[in-house]
């Protein structure tokens, strides 16, 4: 037992430098999460905005396979919020599909996001839209993916811009697949960034 918790204390304290006295350590709290399966990637869309201006944490992912209904994207949100979740969702008359416990590591969701290196460049990948960035100055290189009309509207936008400088996509565009580019946009603005 005395061993036992000695362990636990040194996972919650880290060991001061000599003479300091213990600081706790910045643990998170165990949440666990939980999945909103949606049929349509515009009621992930607005589901996603509906829950953040109640107040909520919830990230946008792609859906583990044994999830996916048609949509590419589910939300993942703290499951004991779910109740809170389902008031707001309801008081703007949507419903999801499925609330589904991330217990099983199985049903761990996917990144939107995948990143692939050039070297010189980097391009983001969100869903089905690119955006890649030259390295050194940040400018955006080329934007492609989609098949939404306002796709190439976007492109011409952003090309040549600075990342750091660009108006967001979200601004100008009107569809699913501005959705996805702002996504990239946020991700490859924050890579360049950091």
């Amino acid at each position: 037992m005395k061993r036992l918790l000695s362990r636990i204390t040194a996972c919650l304290w880290r060991k001061p430098p000599c003479g300091a006295s213990p600081v706790p350590s910045p643990v998170e709290p165990l949440v666990e999460r939980g999945l909103l399966v949606f049929q349509h990637t515009g009621e992930v869309i607005r589901a996603e905005q509906i829950l953040r201006n109640a107040g909520l944490a919830v990230e946008v992912k792609g859906p583990p396979p044994e999830l996916r209904t048609g949509c590419d994207m589910v939300i993942v949100f703290d499951l004991m919020r779910e109740p809170l979740a389902r008031e707001a969702l309801g008081s703007a008359g949507l419903e999801p599909l499925r609330c589904v416990p991330l217990r099983d590591a199985l049903l761990e969701p996917v990144s939107l996001f995948q990143v692939r290196d050039y070297g010189e460049w980097f391009m983001v990948r969100a869903a089905n839209m690119k955006i890649t960035v030259e390295r050194a100055s940040g400018k955006i290189v080329n934007v492609s993916g989609g098949g939404c009309p306002d796709v190439p509207y976007l492109a011409a936008l952003l090309t040549g811009q600075c990342i750091g400088e660009a108006e967001e996509p979200r601004i100008k565009g009107q569809t699913l697949c501005s959705y996805s580019l702002q996504r990239a946009f946020e991700e490859a603005r924050r890579l360049w960034h950091g």
